[in-house]
C-alpha cells in the first residue's frame, strides 16, 4: 500500500495514485483507532476529488465507532473552528491547499483544535492504516452541520463595527472557497467587494491558487488599480493563508504584515505575548515593544507556533509566510480574521494602506526568502555559521541559523518540506547594505556548494 501522502504536517498526494477512496476510508478508521475519536468534525475543499474522498473517509470513521459532523465545503479553518466551538473529539479538512490540481490530502487535529502531525500521531495513523481493520460493535452515526453562521459571527467579533467605513476592496479566492464566506461577511459589513475569480471551481480555470508565485499576483493587482481599491486581498485555496496588496497593486511582503497584525491586535487587547518565526525580527520586535506586547521567538511551522503560543498564552502569532494566530481562533491560523483587522485600521487611520507599510520597509528593509538547492544543507550552513559568528553580536539555533550584527542580520535554514535551503536578509534602515549582504551569502552559499 503507498503510504507516501503522509507528510511531516499533514496527507497530500496524487489522485488517485498516492490517495484515493479506498485509502480515505482506511485512514477513517485508523485515525479513530490511533485518537480514540468518537466525535470528529469534517469538511472538504473545492477540488473535483474531494467530495468522494470526503464521504470514504466518513465511512471509515463511522465504521469504527466514531460519529461523523459533516460541514461540507469549507475552509480549512472552518473544521478548527467548528472542532474548537462544538467541542469534538477531532476534525478532519480533506485539501491539498495550493498544491496541484490533480492532489488532494488531508489536514488532521484533536481536541481543541490541536494539530496531528508526525511527531504526536500521524506517523501512529499512517503504520495502522495497512492493518486489518474490524467494524465497531457500534457504527457512528452521520450528521449533516451547519457552522457559517457561527463562525462568519466569530469572524465579526474581532472587529469593532462602529469603527468601520465604506471601502472598496478587491478579492480574489482564486476559484478556491474564499468567495463563500466573502458573500455571507458581506451582508454585514460597508465594504463593496470588487470579486476577481470569485467562483469555486476545482478546475481551476485560473490556475491553482497560490498568490505566493508572481506570477499569480497580477490578476488581483491590476484590478485594484483599475478599480482604485484600497486595497486587495488574495487566498489560497483553502484560504487558511490570506496575500495582500496595497492600493497601488504592490504585494505586501508577510513579514511587515505580522508587524502590522501584532500592533492592531496589541492595541485592542492592551498587551500581551506574541509569537513569531526567527526568519525576519526586528520590525516585529519594534512593534510589538512599542504597543506595550512581549516578543517571543519559536521555530517555523504550524505545529511549533500553535504549541508555543498555548504554553505562553500568546494572543497572535505570525509567520512571514502568510500564516496568522489567534487565541481566541482555538490558537490556529485563519485566513479572514486578518484582513479583518487591517481594513479595521484603515478606517481607524484614514490612511492609504502603503503609509503603513512604507515606514516599515524604510526602517527595516528585507530580501524577502530566497530559496537556493544545495547538495548538502548541513555541511554549507555549518561553513557559513564559521565564517559569519566572528564578531556577530549574536547567534541562535531556534530555527536554522540566525546571525545578527549591529546593522544587518540574516537567517538561513533548511525546509521543511522541500529539498531547498531558505535565505531571509534584513538590515537597519539601509537599503544598500541588505542587498550587498545578501549577494554576498547567495556568492558563497554558491562556492561552498560547487
Amino acid at each position: 500500500m503507498d503510504l507516501s501522502c503522509f507528510k511531516a504536517y499533514d496527507l497530500r498526494g496524487r489522485v488517485p495514485d498516492q490517495l484515493n477512496p479506498i485509502l480515505a476510508e482506511r485512514i477513517g478508521r485508523a485515525y479513530v483507532e490511533v485518537t480514540g475519536a468518537k466525535r470528529v468534525i469534517v469538511g472538504y475543499d473545492i477540488r473535483l476529488s474531494s467530495p468522494e474522498i470526503s464521504e470514504a473517509l466518513s465511512s471509515g470513521l463511522m465504521a469504527a465507532g466514531a460519529d461523523v459532523f459533516d460541514i461540507g465545503l469549507c475552509g480549512t479553518e472552518q473544521v478548527y473552528f467548528a472542532t474548537s466551538h462544538y467541542k469534538m473529539d477531532g476534525g478532519i479538512m480533506v485539501t491539498a491547499s495550493h498544491n496541484p490540481r490533480d492532489h488532494n490530502g488531508m489536514k488532521m487535529v484533536g481536541p481543541d483544535s490541536r494539530p496531528i502531525s508526525s511527531d504526536n500521531g500521524l506517523n501512529d495513523i499512517r503504520d495502522r492504516v495497512p492493518e486489518p481493520f474490524g467494524d465497531a460493535p457500534r457504527q457512528g452515526r452521520y450528521e449533516a452541520l451547519e457552522v457559517m453562521s457561527a463562525y462568519v459571527d466569530h469572524l465579526l467579533g474581532y472587529v469593532d463595527a462602529a469603527a468601520l467605513k465604506p471601502l472598496k476592496i478587491v478579492v480574489n479566492a482564486g476559484n478556491g472557497g474564499a468567495g463563500l464566506v466573502i458573500d455571507q461577511l458581506e451582508q454585514h459589513l460597508p465594504f463593496e467587494f470588487v470579486k476577481v475569480h470569485h467562483q469555486p471551481d476545482g478546475h481551476f480555470p485560473n490556475g491553482v491558487p497560490n498568490p505566493i508565485l508572481e506570477e499569480n499576483r497580477a490578476a488581483t493587482a491590476d484590478a485594484v488599480i483599475a478599480s482604485g481599491a484600497a486595497m486587495g486581498i488574495a487566498w489560497d485555496g483553502d484560504y487558511d493563508r490570506c496575500f495582500f496588496f496595497d492600493e497601488n497593486g504592490r504585494f505586501i511582503e508577510g513579514y511587515y504584515i505580522v508587524g502590522l497584525l501584532a500592533d492592531q491586535f496589541l492595541r485592542k487587547t492592551g498587551g500581551g505575548k506574541v509569537i513569531h518565526d526567527p526568519r525576519l525580527t526586528w520590525n516585529t520586535l519594534d512593534l510589538v515593544k512599542a504597543a506595550g506586547g512581549e516578543a517571543i521567538e519559536s521555530k517555523t511551522g504550524h505545529a511549533f507556533i500553535k504549541q508555543r503560543m498555548r504554553d505562553e498564552d500568546a494572543v497572535y502569532g505570525g509567520e512571514m509566510s502568510a500564516h496568522h494566530y489567534f487565541r481566541d481562533f482555538a490558537y490556529c491560523d485563519s485566513g479572514m480574521i486578518p484582513w479583518l483587522l487591517i481594513a479595521e485600521r484603515l478606517c481607524q487611520t484614514g490612511q492609504p494602506f502603503s503609509s503603513l507599510i512604507d515606514a516599515r520597509i524604510e526602517a527595516y528593509p528585507a530580501s524577502g526568502e530566497i530559496n537556493r538547492t544545495i547538495a548538502e544543507p548541513p555541511r554549507v550552513i555549518a561553513a557559513i555559521e564559521a565564517a559569519y559568528s566572528v564578531g556577530a553580536k549574536n547567534v541562535s539555533h531556534v530555527d536554522g541559523l540566525s546571525v545578527e550584527y549591529d546593522n544587518w542580520r540574516f537567517n538561513l535554514r533548511m525546509s521543511n518540506t522541500e529539498p531547498v535551503v531558505r535565505l531571509n536578509v534584513e538590515s537597519r534602515g539601509d537599503i544598500p547594505l541588505m542587498e550587498a549582504k545578501t549577494a554576498e551569502l547567495l556568492a558563497e552559499m554558491d562556492r561552498l556548494n560547487t
